[in-house]
C-alpha cells in the first residue's frame, strides 16, 4: 500500500521533536536545518512563545536588524500582550519605526532598561556589547548559518542553553578578511556558528525542516536534489495548487515565449548568444528589464492555496535577483527607462529570507570568461533559485556549460575542512540541465 505524503503532517511531527528538545531537552544546543521557505520564523517565534509561557528567560540573536524588527513584529502579532524588548545600537534609525505602534514593545539602547522581561531581541552585534551577571536560561540564535563562529563566541557567555535555526543551503557568512590561515582549524573564526558548535559539540541533537512552503511543486525537487542532497525536503503544495496566468496573450517575443514557459513549467530559460561581455552586460541587462516590464504589462494573475481568488502580479510580488551590486544598479536603471519604479532589484546577499511571486534572475556566469569561486558559489546560486512561489526565469548567455567544462577547480585543498556538498560546479550543471529543458533562445 502506497502512503500519501502528508506535508502539514509532516512538518507538524518535526516541529513537535523540535519544540520537546528546546523545552525539555537537557542538551545545551538544539541545531535545526531549514531549507527555503519552511516556516524558520514561524518556528523561531512559536519556540519563543512556549518557552515565555513556561516562564524562562529568552534573548533572541538575529544577525540584522531588518531581521530583528521583523521577529518583534511577529511576536506581537501572535501575542499582543506579551512584553517584548527590543535592544538597539545608539543610531538615529537603529530601529523600524513602526515598533513605535507596539504597546507591549519597549526598546532601549540599554540592556539594563530591558531586564526582567520575558523576550529580548536584538542582533548578534548588539549583544556582543552587553555584560550581565545573570545569564538567560535559553537562547534562540535565528540565520545561524549566516552567522560567524567568532560572533557565537562573542555572546556565548549570555545563555545557558540555545535553539540555533538556520537555512545550511544559503550563502556562507561574510567575512572582509581570508580566512585561509584558519582554514582546518576547529575554531575557524570566518567558519559559520553551527559548523563550529557541531565540531566541538557532534552530539548535539539535529532536527530538520521537512517541507518548503514558498516553493511550488516545480521547483522543490530541483532545489532539493541540487543543494540539499543529504537534507531533502519536498513542497507543501502540490503542482494543482498554484498557478499563473496572463490576460494579454504573448507577442511572440523572446521576453513573452519565456514568460509563457515559466508560467507554465515554474522555470524559464531566455538565452542569448553566447559571448564574453562586462559583467553590466548592457543586453542581458536590457533582457532582464524587458522580462519585468512584460511581466507587469501583460496583467498577470496568480492563484495559489492561500486564498481561491486569484491575486494580481504587482510589482512588489516580482524581484531580480543578480550576483553584484553594479548589475543590480544598471538593472534599476533599465528599469527606471522602461518607467518601472517598484521592483525589487538586489544581489543575492540582500535577498536572503525574502519571498514573491515570480523572480527574474540574471546568471551569475552569464557572459563571464572564467568560473570564480564567488561565481561558483552554491550558496549565490541557491539563493537566486529559491526566493518564488511560482515562478522563476533566467536570463543567461548561451556557453556557461562549457565554461564549468574548461574550468574546473583549482581551490588549494584545506586539510580538516569540512567540505561544502554539493559543490558549485555541480550545483551550476544540475541547475543548468533542468532549465535547458525551458530555453527559449533570443536575440535581442
Amino acid at each position: 500500500m502506497t502512503t500519501v505524503f502528508d506535508p502539514g503532517a509532516a512538518a507538524a511531527e518535526a516541529t513537535d521533536a523540535i519544540l520537546h528538545d528546546t523545552l525539555h531537552g537537557t542538551a545545551r544546543g538544539v541545531v535545526v536545518d531549514s531549507p527555503p521557505g519552511a516556516g524558520k520564523s514561524t518556528l523561531v517565534v512559536r519556540a519563543a512563545l512556549e518557552l515565555a509561557d513556561a516562564g524562562r528567560p529568552l534573548m533572541i540573536v538575529a544577525q540584522t536588524n531588518a531581521q530583528v524588527d521583523d521577529l518583534v513584529q511577529r511576536l506581537a502579532e501572535k501575542s499582543p500582550e506579551l512584553p517584548v524588548g527590543r535592544l538597539h545600537s545608539s543610531d538615529a534609525d537603529a530601529y523600524d519605526k513602526a515598533l513605535d505602534d507596539l504597546p507591549n514593545v519597549r526598546k532601549s539602547a540599554k540592556a539594563g532598561d530591558l531586564t526582567g522581561l520575558p523576550v529580548v531581541i536584538s542582533t548578534a552585534a548588539k549583544w556582543a556589547h552587553v555584560k550581565t551577571d545573570e545569564p538567560w536560561g535559553h537562547a534562540i540564535v535565528d540565520e545561524a548559518y549566516q552567522m560567524r563562529s567568532d560572533a557565537l563566541l562573542a555572546v556565548a557567555g549570555l545563555f545557558e542553553r540555545a535553539l540555533f535555526v538556520g537555512d545550511p543551503g544559503q550563502l556562507d557568512p561574510f567575512s572582509i578578511v581570508g580566512g585561509e590561515q584558519w582554514a582546518g582549524l576547529s575554531y575557524d573564526p570566518s567558519a559559520s556558528a553551527v559548523t563550529t558548535l557541531l565540531a566541538h559539540n557532534p552530539e548535539l541533537p539535529q532536527h530538520r525542516l521537512p517541507v518548503s512552503w514558498r516553493l511550488p511543486a516545480s521547483a522543490a525537487p530541483l532545489v532539493s536534489d541540487a543543494f540539499y542532497p543529504y537534507t531533502p525536503f519536498r513542497s507543501g503544495t502540490g503542482h494543482q495548487d498554484r498557478s499563473l496566468a496572463f490576460a494579454v496573450p504573448s507577442d511572440g517575443s523572446g521576453p513573452d515565449r519565456v514568460i509563457d514557459e515559466a508560467a507554465h513549467s515554474g522555470w524559464g530559460l531566455l538565452e542569448l548568444p553566447a559571448r564574453h561581455t562586462p559583467r553590466t552586460d548592457p543586453e542581458a541587462v536590457r533582457a532582464v528589464a524587458t522580462v519585468v516590464r512584460r511581466l507587469l504589462d501583460r496583467g498577470g494573475a496568480a492563484t495559489s492555496e492561500r486564498s481561491p481568488d486569484a491575486t494580481p502580479l504587482t510589482a512588489d510580488r516580482v524581484a531580480v535577483g543578480t550576483a553584484h551590486r553594479d548589475q543590480a544598479a544598471a538593472v534599476r536603471a533599465a528599469l527606471a527607462e522602461l518607467g518601472v519604479t517598484d521592483v525589487t532589484v538586489d544581489t543575492a546577499n540582500r535577498l536572503q529570507g525574502r519571498e514573491y511571486d515570480v523572480t527574474v534572475v540574471l546568471h551569475p556566469l552569464s557572459g563571464r570568461p572564467d568560473a570564480t569561486a564567488f561565481h561558483l558559489e552554491t550558496g549565490r546560486l541557491c539563493v537566486l533559485a529559491s526566493r518564488h512561489r511560482h515562478a522563476c526565469i533566467v536570463v543567461c548567455r548561451a556557453g556557461v556549460s562549457e565554461l564549468l567544462d574548461a574550468y574546473p577547480s583549482t581551490e588549494p585543498v584545506q586539510l580538516g575542512t569540512l567540505v561544502k556538498f554539493p559543490d558549485g560546479w555541480e550545483a551550476n550543471h544540475a541547475v543548468l540541465a533542468r532549465l535547458r529543458e525551458h530555453r527559449v533562445g533570443w536575440s535581442p
